[in-house]
């Protein structure tokens, strides 16, 4: 590993706060400096006409970064401090091997049980709000509750990293990723992410609500990248997952999974002009969010103007995407579950969104249903034509209202996408997303 360069003059960064570093039993201080580098594709710009993100202006991130403001990071401290110090001025800063979101300060990894205070402990939470015991009709409170929440905020000061305007983030080197933190890219503008592996921003307290649903449900927090609010955002070649720590494996009390992990990628709250392409999402379950209630059309309405582009969504159970209020663009995506893998939907058609899905390929297992591929939340019409399914081509809508009888979609979203780049067959979609999307294949990557 290079030696690292240090400014003349500090950036003092801690971990969050300085009672996050007393509750993680570290000392507050200075963190390390990121390091200067030249640079590399990491200059790249988003192309003209490519989606959402290349409307009304260009999205540059950090192109025109002076060379003081080139970053190497390999820890959470490094990557906090690179943008603290460059604020909105053009940055690139590149991510080389492994940060840790829930770190020291010293950027080692650290577990759940060094966020605990106020006397929680899973254990003692199950026996207080064991519905045998609590109930099943009001949600928690009290002090084990207070604790929780208290333990959460500790853990959210480390989980959610700020990316400032005018940024390029950008993998370098062999595997780069980041894991357990989230990328929150909030009221900002001019933003590029690539070549990232996204893994496991997972939450130490989710909290037990047993009115939510017919049998109460966990609920968590944290995704692995948020836009909100945000304009200009291009997220390029990047792989979202829930790493080692798949829904899958988790325990399951009072009766429901253990949810530790929320979304993987949502886009919300008047964010606006994103492009999304040569992305893979996988094994998880609430996916992506475009729009996050029926009650933002305040902020929302004109907004949320998105581009999907050649992305794979393998093994995911619901929201690929689900879009409120957006004029969305799905094309050349594809779509897999696999055999044994947790199916609920792919498009969720949500309030007032105009969503044009077009040109994508299906790769569904024999029992995934056909007509589940579409759901309807709200009523709003949409444009899905030119759609293959297992390598022939289907009406989604049609297919859907025969299949859904008392759930029936319009057709039509009244408007035409004209900021594409080559638009694919959608039987050349497989081959093509399998070998050119995800961390790892960005073009000119060194």
């Amino acid at each position: 590993m290079p030696a690292r360069m240090r400014h003349t003059r500090a950036v003092a960064v801690t971990l969050g706060c300085a009672s996050m570093a007393l509750a993680l039993g570290v000392p507050a201080h200075a963190a390390p400096q990121p390091r200067h580098h030249g640079a590399g594709i990491e200059r790249a710009v988003l192309p003209a006409g490519d989606g959402w993100a290349s409307a009304e202006g260009s999205t540059t991130g950090g192109a025109d970064a002076a060379p003081e403001h080139v970053y190497t990071v390999s820890d959470r401290a490094e990557l906090v401090a690179a943008f603290e110090e460059a604020g909105d001025a053009p940055k690139i800063v590149r991510v080389s091997g492994t940060v840790h979101g829930n770190s020291d300060a010293s950027g080692a990894p650290i577990g759940c049980e060094q966020y605990q205070t106020g006397g929680y402990t899973l254990e003692k939470y199950l026996a207080a709000y064991d519905p045998e015991v609590w109930g099943a009709d009001r949600t928690p409170e009290g002090p084990l509750e207070d604790a929780r929440a208290a333990s959460a905020k500790l853990q959210q000061a480390a989980v959610n990293v700020r990316v400032p305007s005018n940024t390029t983030l950008i993998g370098v080197g062999e595997n780069p990723e980041i894991i357990g933190a989230s990328l929150q890219v909030r009221g900002v503008s001019n933003v590029i992410i690539r070549n990232i592996s996204f893994k496991d921003t997972y939450d130490c307290f989710p909290q037990w609500d047993p009115t939510d649903g017919q049998a109460g449900a966990w609920n968590s927090e944290y995704d692995n990248l948020v836009v909100y609010g945000s304009r200009h955002v291009w997220v390029d070649h990047n792989t979202f997952s829930d790493g080692d720590r798949p829904d899958s494996e988790q325990p399951h009390y009072f009766g429901q999974v253990y949810q530790q992990h929320d979304g993987l990628f949502d886009i919300v709250r008047g964010a606006d002009l994103v492009t999304v392409s040569w992305n893979v999402l996988k094994d998880h379950d609430k996916t992506m969010l475009i729009g996050n209630s029926d009650k933002a059309g305040d902020t929302d309405r004109g907004k949320l103007r998105v581009t999907l582009h050649h992305n794979l969504f393998k093994d995911v159970k619901e929201r690929a995407p689900r879009v409120r209020f957006g004029q969305v663009d799905s094309y050349n995506n594809h779509f897999v579950a696999t055999r044994g893998s947790s199916y609920g939907y792919t498009y969720g058609i949500g309030a007032e969104s105009r969503l044009v899905a077009e040109h994508n390929a299906f790769t569904l297992a024999r029992d995934v249903d056909k007509a589940t591929v579409l759901k309807k939340w709200s009523e709003a019409p949409l444009t899905a034509q030119n759609n293959y399914v297992n390598g022939r081509e289907t009406d989604l809508i049609a297919v859907h209202n025969e299949g859904v009888p008392d759930e029936q979609l319009a057709e039509g979203a009244g408007w035409t996408p004209e900021l594409r780049t080559t638009v694919h067959h959608p039987r050349a979609v497989p081959l093509l997303v399998g070998l050119k999307a995800g961390a790892g294949k960005a073009p000119g990557r060194r």
